[in-house]
């Protein structure tokens, strides 16, 4: 079976993550507010480093639970900066507090977060690969910045969009490869 190029066959939970995960659309208000969090600690590191890490994000941060989140203290900062099971960014675990607000205010707005993303993307499915940024994520990247959020850059966001199925860029020689109908 083939699998896209970046697949690194020799990491289980990749293989499962981009058989089962990647590029499938899910549009839950959970799972958006999870893959930006965990997006967003991939700036400057690998998808498969976070990946591998992300059970231990889920434990550190309450299961993703955005209104524990959203109250988080400094001694939880301190707590987090101390986990060395996760990235210990101090800049990113306050963006990540930070993001979280500022995307339940967006819920609070629009209903769902994807209701958001549906203002850039009017209900459409993209199919392409070979690409780290196009008019959606530079739009969405754009638009989030101006609301507040840190770590959402473009590349950022097109990757967020991949993970939840917004953008398909699976390899032509991928089982999972589809092509606009």
């Amino acid at each position: 079976m083939h699998r896209c190029k970046w697949c690194n066959l020799n990491n289980e939970k990749y293989i499962e993550y981009h058989d089962k995960e990647w590029g499938v659309l899910n549009l839950e208000d959970n799972y958006l507010f999870e893959m930006l969090l965990l997006e967003s600690f991939q700036a400057g590191l690998s998808w498969e480093c976070v990946l591998n890490k992300r059970d231990s994000f889920k434990l550190a941060y309450d299961n993703f639970d955005i209104d524990k989140i959203i109250n988080y203290n400094e001694d939880k900062i301190n707590e987090l900066l101390n986990n060395k099971d996760i990235i210990r960014n101090k800049l990113k675990i306050k963006a990540s507090i930070n993001n979280a607000k500022i995307f339940k205010s967006i819920v609070s707005v629009y209903g769902s977060f994807a209701n958001y993303l549906n203002t850039f993307t009017n209900d459409k499915i993209l199919y392409e690969v070979g690409k780290t940024t196009n008019e959606f994520s530079d739009t969405i990247s754009k638009d989030l910045k101006k609301k507040g959020m840190t770590f959402v850059g473009s590349t950022i966001i097109y990757s967020y969009l991949q993970a939840i199925g917004i953008i398909n860029s699976h390899d032509k020689e991928c089982f999972m490869y589809k092509e606009e109908l």
